[in-house]
């Protein structure tokens, strides 16, 4: 069965959850296209190439190569080459946890320290007087993102074991700090 063949045969399943990611992409700030074709390549099986993409989930082929740039950028697709065919294929990071980590590490460094660097910028001008209030509401805020940001540098080294086993912690991580509630 060729590789064409095979896309056009997705079920009901795979289709709803190909345009629920393209759905949720855009509520994530990800481009509707983008989101679905690594929603199609996540599911395939085999590596797929453009062409296939382009077919299968009816949009422009210069969209999916716009796409397919913006997922390797982003380190969540790569192009692989299948034996006796010229065309570029391209498969998708299957483990989820890595997958996270990769958006979660990419989210950083595009919207989180930016924002640290220009709070720590508004903070640290000289010869401009902040008002109390102001500079009391941009601390807090700088504090929130110095504090997280280096909470996340620190998890992000972890063995993927390790976050799983923290993770599914729960509530009782309050019994293991020694805190009441939770």
């Amino acid at each position: 069965m060729t590789e064409t063949a095979e896309m056009e045969k997705m079920t009901p399943t795979q289709q709803q959850f190909i345009l629920h990611w393209g759905e949720m992409g855009t509520r994530w700030g990800i481009n509707r296209t983008v989101a679905q074709v690594h929603a199609l390549l996540y599911l395939s099986a085999e590596p797929v190439n453009a062409e296939v993409i382009a077919e299968t989930l009816q949009v422009a082929r210069s969209n999916v190569s716009t796409s397919l740039k913006e997922l390797q950028g982003w380190g969540l697709v790569r192009l692989v080459h299948v034996m006796g065919d010229k065309r570029d294929h391209f498969e998708s990071i299957k483990d989820v946890w890595e997958m996270f980590r990769i958006i979660a590490d990419e989210r950083k460094r595009r919207e989180i320290d930016p924002t640290r660097e220009m709070l720590r910028q508004c903070l640290e001008q000289p010869g401009k007087e902040l008002d109390p209030y102001t500079r009391e509401r941009l601390e807090a805020l700088s504090e929130f993102f110095e504090t997280t940001s280096n909470w996340y540098t620190q998890i992000s080294r972890w063995p993927k074991s390790v976050v799983i086993r923290f993770v599914g912690l729960g509530d009782k991580a309050w019994k293991l700090l020694g805190l009441k509630g939770g």
